[in-house]
């Protein structure tokens, strides 16, 4: 198994792998489906076959996260296990099975003078992918880059270097053994952190950055990348219980939204009670939350529901705890509860539990988030729950991709004219 490398010339290096995946990406473009198909077929079988190594590297990874001292919820991300792996291994067989994206007219007209004309998807390119802490998203972009024909330049946390290289060497082997370059996903095998500036200057070879993990990477690449970005802020996100909630969906639905994983994006991170909410309800929700380990912080009116309800500070509407704790306020109908998301949230996701259909709609139409919900967890934020298979994230920005980036959002388009010899008077 390789290990991560130091280079006295991080920008030759940096230089050098985009250079290889922007040659490497017009082969990919012509690349025949049965090879990339068999591209994935091959790491499908290869991340199986190789269960003892990835886990070992792995652990070396979660052993020096341990030993840094770093969040419980980053460790969880940071963490493979088998059932994680064939999770991985099922996703790449997923987004195999799918149509390729390329080549899909998305619009067409012919005008009057005869001008047949189409609009047609195309890969972006080449793309570059900066991360944190987790693994997975090694495997998940080389496989949505791969079918929808980008080459991609990957650079992953320090934290899970040993980890991100094994599953790259087998993304590599898998390649090869279908005659495509493996420069079509490359990796920057270093943790010196000049790598990222490198990348994010290397629009020549570069067409769009896509950044994955805290605030302060999300805000250093939308600060200086010198390419387009797809923005994927933190998952700062809300659920609203409207007095119509059933008690059953408020109490179940809240609690997996918060607890089943709480280091990812999609864990919901306050909660907002309608004022006229049944008290029983209420109560119910949060000592729920408490009984099952959650720290809950709230206003004065979210307070009365429960003596263990600590005092929320004004960070708190802003804050991503990424862990099991939450913050709770007391709102007067659906139009204020969607006026507090709109101001604290990241436009990420945010769920509604009601029975009444006025207030759903008023919710899904007015809440600014790439992702909406009713009566569901906030947890079903991730693309494969979507059926993507896999995702290179969730995008809270508005320009072209939003919410979970699957295969057609790894696409541009471009329009195709035929015609019989026209001129323009």
């Amino acid at each position: 198994m390789a290990e991560p490398l130091d280079s006295l010339d991080t920008r030759g290096l940096v230089d050098e792998l985009c250079a290889g995946a922007k040659d490497s990406s017009s082969i990919l473009l012509q690349a025949s489906d049965a090879q990339v198909d068999g591209t994935l077929q091959s790491l499908a079988a290869a991340l199986r076959d190789n269960h003892d190594l990835i886990l070992e590297a792995n652990e070396k990874d979660v052993e020096a996260a341990r030993a840094r001292d770093l969040a419980e919820a980053l460790i969880d991300r940071l963490s493979l296990d088998a059932d994680r792996i064939e999770g991985i291994a099922s996703g790449v067989e997923t987004v195999q099975s799918f149509p390729c994206p390329v080549g899909k007219v998305l619009w067409q007209t012919e005008r009057p003078n005869g001008l047949d004309i189409q609009r047609v998807a195309v890969p972006i390119g080449v793309l570059g992918m900066i991360y944190e802490s987790r693994p997975n998203v090694t495997v998940d972009a080389a496989a949505l880059c791969l079918k929808s024909r980008n080459a991609v330049v990957l650079r992953g946390g320090s934290e899970s270097l040993h980890s991100s290289i094994a599953l790259h060497g087998l993304i590599q082997a898998a390649l090869i053994e279908n005659d495509l370059p493996p420069e079509c996903v490359s990796m920057i095998p270093i943790s010196d952190r000049a790598a990222v500036g490198h990348m994010l200057a290397a629009n020549n070879y570069i067409d769009v950055m896509i950044p994955r993990g805290g605030r302060g990477l999300i805000e250093r690449v939308m600060n200086e990348a010198r390419m387009p970005v797809f923005g994927h802020l933190d998952g700062l996100c809300h659920i609203y219980i409207h007095p119509s909630a059933q008690a059953d969906i408020a109490r179940e639905v809240t609690l997996n939204a918060k607890m089943r994983r709480t280091g990812v994006c999609g864990a919901v991170e306050t909660l907002l009670l309608d004022s006229a909410l049944d008290q029983t309800i209420a109560k119910d929700v949060v000592s729920t939350l408490l009984d099952n380990g959650c720290e809950v912080v709230g206003d004065k009116l979210a307070r009365a529901l429960d003596s263990r309800i600590g005092e929320a500070a004004a960070a708190d509407w802003t804050t991503e705890y990424l862990a099991p704790k939450i913050s709770v306020a007391v709102v007067s109908g659906a139009k204020e509860a969607v006026k507090h998301i709109n101001s604290y949230g990241s436009h990420h996701t945010d769920s509604i539990l009601c029975e009444d259909a006025d207030a759903a709609q008023y919710f899904l139409n007015n809440v600014d988030s790439g992702i909406v919900l009713h009566n569901a967890s906030t947890q079903f934020a991730d693309g494969g729950e979507f059926g993507m298979g896999a995702e290179i994230g969730i995008a809270t920005g508005k320009m072209h991709a939003r919410g979970p980036v699957g295969l057609e959002q790894l696409c541009t388009y471009k329009y195709i004219v035929r015609g019989t010899g026209q001129t323009r008077p």
